[in-house]
């Protein structure tokens, strides 16, 4: 029986990185060329408790295989992050926008704090 490896996805974590009437933000992202990386990237990331705590790890990628999103509850967010990744020309890679709900619903603000969250995440990588 083989040990179970163990996936170095070079996982990147800028943390949180805005607020809104209670709700946090992070967003995180790594270099992925499969699902299955996708799936390694989320497990690293909800390794740590916070994260596996989360409301929401909302997240997309554009892929050889073409893009692919989750919502994980937060309905719509995946598009807006993939629309982003379509936009900034971002292939092979993955970014998870994660939110703790903070008491009070954002109506259609969340998805502005999404983009926002995300445009943090492309700042950051394009340096």
């Amino acid at each position: 029986m083989t040990a179970p490896q163990k996936a170095s996805t070079n996982l990147i974590r800028l943390g949180v990185v805005l607020t809104d009437r209670g709700s946090r933000y992070a967003v995180s992202g790594a270099p992925v060329t499969s699902r299955n990386e996708v799936d390694q990237v989320l497990a690293e990331l909800k390794r740590e408790r916070s994260y596996a705590k989360a409301t929401h790890n909302t997240w997309a990628a554009l892929l050889p295989t073409g893009g692919l999103k989750a919502d994980d509850g937060e309905s719509g967010a995946g598009m807006v992050i993939l629309r982003m990744l379509e936009r900034a020309e971002l292939r092979d890679h993955v970014i998870i926008v994660t939110r703790w709900y903070g008491g009070k619903k954002l109506g259609g603000d969340r998805f502005r704090r999404v983009q926002d969250a995300v445009r943090a995440y492309l700042d950051q990588h394009s340096t």
